[in-house]
């Protein structure tokens, strides 16, 4: 069997399990398989597929027809151009994300304390350290199994994060940051079971933000006495139709508030900044 017939194949099985990228997801796998670059596997699609591979790539297969998301079976996602370890202990970062992250690591300066809350995977503590390795940044999730994701990919990828188990700011007594980045669970509570399947394959508590999807951002904001530094700045990732009813939780805390759009136009990060303590 080539590569193109197992393509074939596996594009037809991912059809018919109604997988919302069918050929994409296809490609994805089996370049997996293979150890190759997707656009190389594209360029090489004649070459014979083992036996062994295609016993890979079946299973892979089996594990995408039955809704898991495609990045739990890689075992990574790609964000700001780095690859990051996941499964289902954290929530999948997402390129709608990176508006959020871009904002963060433009305002980083060396000895700056900045909070990750809620860090899952670690995409967002570990871009800051990246971006700013004389920054001091604290990664903090309320669950243990995402700080073990999160330590391994700051481990791999280099990056210097104090990582801390932490009920929002519950074990964060005392400590006081220049900059808290945040994307909490802002989807209203209602709305879960009609996730999309592969969606709601990711963890519960990453995704459920309360009756009307602002609870997080609400116990933030009381939160920050004692937390954010006078003169600090707050980024919080929102959900679709979200951002004036968040901002307007900030208006009365900071000299100014912002809202940033992602790459598809929409409202996505709202800012704080000037925290008046």
């Amino acid at each position: 069997m080539t590569r193109r017939q197992a393509l074939g194949r596996a594009v037809s099985r991912l059809q018919r399990a109604d997988a919302s990228d069918a050929a994409l997801d296809a490609q994805w796998l089996l370049a997996h398989v293979c150890g190759a670059e997707r656009l190389a596997l594209l360029l090489a699609l004649d070459e014979p597929l083992s036996a062994q591979e295609w016993t890979c790539f079946d299973a892979l297969l089996a594990r995408r027809e039955a809704g898991e998301p495609l990045q739990y079976v890689l075992g990574e996602a790609s964000f700001l151009g780095r690859a990051f370890r996941v499964d289902p202990r954290v929530l999948i970062p997402r390129a709608d994300t990176e508006t959020l992250a871009e904002a963060m690591c433009a305002c980083l300066t060396p000895g700056l304390r900045v909070l990750d809350m809620g860090a899952g995977s670690g995409a967002l503590a570990i871009s800051a350290a990246l971006a700013c390795p004389q920054a001091r940044v604290t990664g903090a999730d309320i669950s243990e199994d995402a700080l073990a994701v999160a330590r391994e990919n700051g481990e791999r990828l280099g990056a210097r994060v104090e990582w801390v188990r932490s009920d929002l700011f519950s074990a964060l007594e005392g400590r006081c940051f220049d900059m808290i980045v945040s994307n909490p669970p802002y989807i209203p509570t209602g709305e879960l079971k009609g996730l999309q399947r592969e969606v709601r394959r990711e963890p519960v508590l990453a995704l459920d933000g309360g009756e009307d999807g602002l609870a997080c951002y609400r116990a933030i904001v009381r939160g920050l006495p004692g937390r954010l530094c006078p003169g600090g700045s707050l980024l919080l990732e929102v959900g679709d139709g979200q951002a004036a009813r968040v901002r307007a939780l900030l208006e009365k805390l900071f000299d100014s508030t912002a809202v940033l759009a992602d790459l598809s136009g929409l409202d996505r990060v709202v800012t704080g900044d000037g925290y008046a303590g």
